[in-house]
C-alpha cells in the first residue's frame, strides 16, 4: 500500500494555496491523502479533545438516522480510523465495510478491536484502501452508506454521490455527516474563532504537524457546501427523502437520503 510522502519541509498545503479555495486545486486528491497520512498517529487525540468529547456523540446521531437492520450491509466510506465504522458494528447488521483512500488511517483502524463481549470475533468489519469516486463494488450490493466529515475531502463529491447512489439498494439509506455552520450570529462567531484561530495552532502542535492539514480544515468548511446545497447535489445524484439534523447548535450536520424503491 502507498504511505504518505509528506515530510516537514513538504508540506501538502501551502498558505498560498489555502488563500483560494482548496476544493478546486488541481491536486486536491493527493494532497488530501498525504495530509492525512502525516496526521493519522495523532488522530483521534485531536478530535476528541478539539471537539470537547462530542465527536462520537455526533457519530451515534448519525448511526441512529441510518435505522440500522440486522441483514444490513453498511458502507463507512473515508472511514479514517475506524470510528464511525465501529459505531455502525455496534448496531448490529450483518457487515461493514470501512473503505479509505490513506492506507495510514487504516493501519490504525486495522488494530482497533470491537468489545469482545459483543463481537467475540470481531468478522463483522473488514477494511479496504479504495477512492470514493471509483468504489470497487458491484452495483446495489449495499443497504447503507455513511460518510462523516470525509465528503469536502473528496476531489468531486457529485461523482462520489453517484458512485453511492449506484451501490446502494433500492430503499437504501445515505448518511452524511459533515461540518457546517451555526445558524445562531454569537454561536456562529465563536465557532469561527475557535476553528480559524485556536483549533489550527493546538492541533498542529499536538500532531506536530507541518502538511497543513489543521489549517486546511477550517479552510475546507468555508468555502464547502452549506447543508442546503449538499441535500440539492443529494437530490440530482438521484436520492429522495433527505433529512437534515443539526448537532451541537449547528456545528455539524447529519444527512440522511434514501434511494427510491
Amino acid at each position: 500500500m502507498p504511505t504518505s510522502t509528506t515530510t516537514p519541509s513538504e508540506p501538502a498545503w501551502r498558505d498560498t494555496e489555502l488563500a483560494e479555495n482548496p476544493h478546486a486545486h488541481a491536486e486536491k486528491g493527493e494532497k488530501v491523502r498525504r495530509m492525512f497520512g502525516a496526521i493519522a498517529h495523532a488522530y483521534d487525540l485531536n478530535n476528541r479533545l478539539h471537539s470537547f468529547g462530542r465527536d462520537q456523540a455526533w457519530r451515534k446521531a448519525a448511526v441512529r438516522m441510518a435505522s440500522v437492520q440486522s441483514t444490513d450491509h453498511v458502507l463507512d466510506v473515508a472511514c479514517g480510523t475506524g470510528d464511525l465504522t465501529r459505531a455502525f458494528a455496534d448496531a448490529d447488521p450483518a457487515r461493514v465495510v470501512g473503505l479509505d483512500f490513506t492506507a495510514e488511517m487504516l493501519d490504525i483502524a486495522r488494530t482497533r478491536r470491537l468489545a469482545p463481549a459483543k463481537h467475540p470475533e470481531n468478522k463483522i468489519v473488514s477494511y479496504l484502501q479504495g477512492d470514493a469516486m471509483a468504489l470497487p463494488f458491484d452495483d446495489a450490493s449495499f443497504d447503507i452508506v455513511s460518510i462523516a466529515f470525509g465528503i469536502r475531502n473528496v476531489a468531486d463529491p457529485a461523482r462520489a454521490l453517484a458512485e453511492f447512489r449506484r451501490i446502494l439498494r433500492p430503499a437504501g439509506r445515505l448518511v452524511v455527516l459533515e461540518f457546517s455552520k451555526p445558524r445562531f450570529a454569537p454561536i456562529r462567531w465563536m465557532n469561527d474563532l475557535y476553528c480559524n484561530r485556536i483549533m489550527p495552532i493546538t492541533a498542529s502542535l499536538i500532531a506536530r504537524d507541518r502538511s497543513g492539514a489543521y489549517r486546511y480544515l477550517p479552510r475546507s468548511i468555508d468555502t464547502f457546501l452549506t447543508p442546503e446545497s449538499l441535500a440539492a447535489d443529494i437530490t440530482r445524484a438521484g436520492f429522495a427523502d433527505i433529512r437534515q439534523r443539526p448537532l451541537t447548535f449547528g456545528v455539524c450536520t447529519v444527512t440522511r437520503a434514501v434511494v427510491p424503491n
